[in-house]
């Protein structure tokens, strides 16, 4: 069983939780720039994914399982149900979770995330893309490794970030072992896991989608599971791309507030 490394903001005994999923390199630090806004009326809890920040992983591990492991987190805790909030790799788990769990989850805001991949064929092909991943972080280290990544397409529209703020991602990534995030690459990457889109139809919570505009495939995927999605809405923000609670906060902030926790007393009269 997972043992969850997390920090928990808010009253145990306000109304509703939230729980908070990073992505890939990232750790439960993400998220410190909102917790004094969004623990303000709302128990937050963020955790550390297997293989990241002082959270172990294994080589058994599947998104299952992590999806296991989290509803018996939630039962040790006695929390019988929960706003759900995940980045990316997050967002992926955060969806696999509601979809297995739905009566756990009473809202679901996803940001730059997708139901992973529909083919088996594009499946087998990720698994051998995050599998060269692996071996370099396992070959070249983590700090090689950071350098590469930071420097993928994915994150390009970051490179415009204040450099106070460019290097606080380094530090972040730079403070995980690579053996977790490789493990963490052949255990939960997107190859790895069941694709849920055939689930979208039948997930009846609340869904927010957050995505980029500037982050193209992402906008695509997410007007994608808008259209599947039962009770889902969109949210593009402008001037971003794949990390918009990094690029855009103040918007990111206001959508998570306004949508997912409905906090709208608040934001009104911040207008």
């Amino acid at each position: 069983m997972l043992d969850f490394h997390y920090v928990e903001t808010g009253s145990k005994q306000a109304s509703s939780t939230l729980l908070l999923f990073h992505g890939f390199t990232g750790t439960n630090q993400t998220w410190v720039p909102f917790l004094e806004s969004w623990s303000a009326a709302h128990r937050v809890i963020a955790i550390d994914m297997p293989g990241h920040g002082k959270t172990e992983s294994s080589d058994t591990i599947t998104m299952e399982s992590f999806t296991d492991a989290v509803a018996a987190f939630l039962d040790k805790h006695a929390i019988n149900e929960v706003k759900l909030l995940g980045y990316s790799m997050g967002g992926r788990a955060a969806l696999s979770f509601a979809c297995r769990y739905p009566e756990k989850v009473n809202g679901l805001l996803l940001e730059s995330a997708s139901p992973g991949l529909k083919t088996e064929e594009g499946r087998r092909a990720r698994q051998q893309q995050d599998e060269r991943l692996a071996q370099r972080l396992e070959t070249g280290g983590l700090e090689e490794f950071v350098g590469f990544w930071e420097k993928i397409p994915l994150f390009e529209t970051q490179k415009s970030l204040p450099i106070s703020i460019q290097k606080q991602i380094r530090q972040e990534r730079l403070s995980q072992q690579a053996s977790g995030l490789a493990a963490s690459l052949r255990t939960m990457g997107t190859g790895k896991q069941t694709s849920n889109w055939d689930k979208l139809s039948l997930l009846d919570r609340p869904v927010v989608l957050v995505a980029g505009a500037m982050d193209h495939k992402f906008v695509g995927i997410n007007q994608e599971m808008e259209k599947q999605l039962p009770n889902a809405s969109l949210h593009i923000a402008a001037a971003a791309g794949h990390s918009v609670h990094v690029e855009q906060p103040r918007i990111f902030d206001k959508i998570v507030r306004r949508y997912l926790l409905h906090d709208e007393a608040d934001i009104m009269e911040e207008s």
